[in-house]
């Protein structure tokens, strides 16, 4: 008989997880609370016009290629990529416009008419991104750690070190640009993991690396076409999902758990149980140690939020390219604004996505569909949050920047729709704590074996998967964490097995 494993929650993690577990042999079930699988990696669909909800950039195509061969699928099967270059046009207050490309000739002749040292900065600064990828994908990010000796082990310190762990982006970048805009053009990334670059580690220069070096691409059909895929491929492998399911409580008995209660009343038992829900949520909502669950939502730091606009608009704006950052006045102000005081920052910065660019079939013809993210605080209940106004603050910037920049005065007429998304929208809809809509943050006391591990310390058929785990959030990232989770899986049940089935050999008499 096929043992059993139960996935609470349908994000990219958990659909992963569920899929590499059936092809390992498990007869697997996915509950998910929505009415479709994707998590933050949805879709809307309205009036002709499709949004992505969440993530907009398709990074690391060879982790996503691993993930499909791993299931016994080629993902140029699945997916139909589309190399987006320039990566952005960046836009700064100041009326100065970069356009991020792979184009080394074009780099050097933007850089250089900004800072005439920048472009040997730029290589030498890629070239560290370069090494800092290849040593965490390989040493740190693609592997498990069993116990704290094995992360801090004699080989592993000095790449710690060798990775700027200690060290902050922002301040590291000034090694490579003296220029406060280029060093905000070559840190403001890391607003994609929901982090500030003034605590985030130097590490994350790879950021930049993959995203000029490797590229990134767009999906034929918008990042859901990953999605879709997936669950496709779930599914040909066996997997069963079950949607509207919203667990209520996990059962435990002693050191293990043994089902699941959904809110209308239905139960459900397993072996192993892997939990995809933003992991503070179940520690906070459906265990019962509640104690381990005060200490993991107190003590931990969390990304920011983002207030969206999803806008089904009647005409086109060609001005608007397929990735647009348009970044503020003060930097460093702007972070304090959102990861300090959680709120708005008095100019913010924000993103534009308009897919039709490269997807004709994003819009109807002749009209555009634009996505726009602006980050903002996590809900914070000691801090007065007006969502009301700041959402409205928000609206009235991306107009006037756009008005003013790129000659977009007739927008607010031309808009049919409007869906709005902000921080408490994130919490009800993804479960996520103080709505922060990228988990748990990244500083060097949240990697690695410090992140919170994933399988549970006291239940040990409880393992996690999802952004709030090792190794942390981002999509390639995620698909990282299904496989360690489900490596660790395989390993500890195994180990179980060879443990509990011990033969009953009689000595023989000579």
């Amino acid at each position: 008989m096929k043992p059993t494993a139960l996935v609470i929650g349908a994000g990219i993690g958990g659909i992963t997880t569920a899929a590499r577990l059936a092809k390992n042999g498990y007869e697997v079930t996915v509950l998910e609370k929505n009415d479709a699988p994707g998590g933050r990696c949805n879709q809307i669909i309205r009036d002709g016009h499709r949004f992505d909800i969440g993530p907009t950039l398709f990074l690391m195509p060879e982790v996503w290629e691993e993930t499909f061969a791993s299931l016994g699928e080629k993902m140029s099967d699945h997916l139909d990529l589309k190399r987006i270059d320039p990566t952005y046009k960046v836009r700064f207050d100041d009326g100065l416009q970069l356009e991020l490309t792979s184009d080394i000739g074009k780099m050097q002749t933007q850089l250089e008419s900004v800072e005439k040292t920048a472009f040997t900065g730029f290589l030498n600064y890629i070239a560290e991104g370069s090494k800092h990828y290849k040593i965490s994908l390989e040493k740190f990010v693609g592997r498990n750690f069993y116990n704290i000796f094995e992360y801090f082990s004699l080989s592993n310190l000095p790449l710690i070190f060798k990775l700027k762990a200690l060290d902050k982006h922002y301040r590291n970048t000034g090694r490579f640009f003296k220029d406060e805009r280029l060093k905000a053009a070559f840190t403001f990334q890391n607003m994609y993991l929901g982090l500030s670059p003034y605590d985030a580690p130097a590490t994350y220069s790879l950021l930049q690396y993959t995203e000029l070096a490797e590229g990134v691409w767009y999906p034929m059909g918008g990042m859901y076409a990953g999605i879709q895929a997936l669950v496709k491929v779930s599914e040909k492998l066996g997997v069963k999902f079950i949607y509207d399911a919203q667990v209520k409580k996990i059962e435990t008995n002693g050191n293990k758990i043994l089902g699941v209660v959904l809110e209308d009343g239905r139960a459900f038992t397993s072996d192993i149980f892997v939990g995809n829900a933003d992991l503070p949520y179940i520690y906070d909502q459906l265990l019962p140690d509640r104690v381990g669950a005060k200490k993991l939502i107190d003590d931990k730091l969390y990304t920011c939020s983002t207030i969206m606009f999803y806008w089904g608009v009647d005409k086109e704006y060609p001005q608007i390219a397929h990735h647009n950052v348009f970044l503020g006045g003060d930097y460093k102000a702007s972070f304090e604004k959102i990861f300090n005081e959680h709120t708005l920052p008095e100019i913010p910065s924000f993103y534009v996505h308009a897919p039709k660019r490269t997807d004709a079939a994003a819009a109807p013809n002749g009209e555009d569909t634009l996505y726009v993210l602006m980050p903002v605080g996590h809900l914070d209940a000691r801090s007065e949050q007006d969502w009301g106004a700041l959402v409205n603050r928000a609206r009235e910037t991306v107009f006037n920047r756009l008005a003013k920049e790129l000659g977009v005065t007739d927008l607010q007429s031309h808009i049919k729709f409007e869906i709005v998304y902000q921080p408490k929208t994130w919490q009800e809809r993804f479960n996520l704590v103080n709505g922060s809509a990228f988990g748990l943050s990244h500083n060097f006391w949240q990697v690695g074996y410090l992140r919170p591990h994933n399988r549970h310390k006291t239940f040990k058929n409880m393992y996690f998967a999802g952004a709030s785990t090792h190794p942390g959030t981002g999509l390639p990232i995620v698909l990282l964490s299904a496989k360690l989770t489900v490596q660790r899986i395989l390993k500890e049940q195994a180990k179980l097995h060879a443990e509990n089935f011990q033969p009953n050999v009689q000595p023989v008499n000579a």
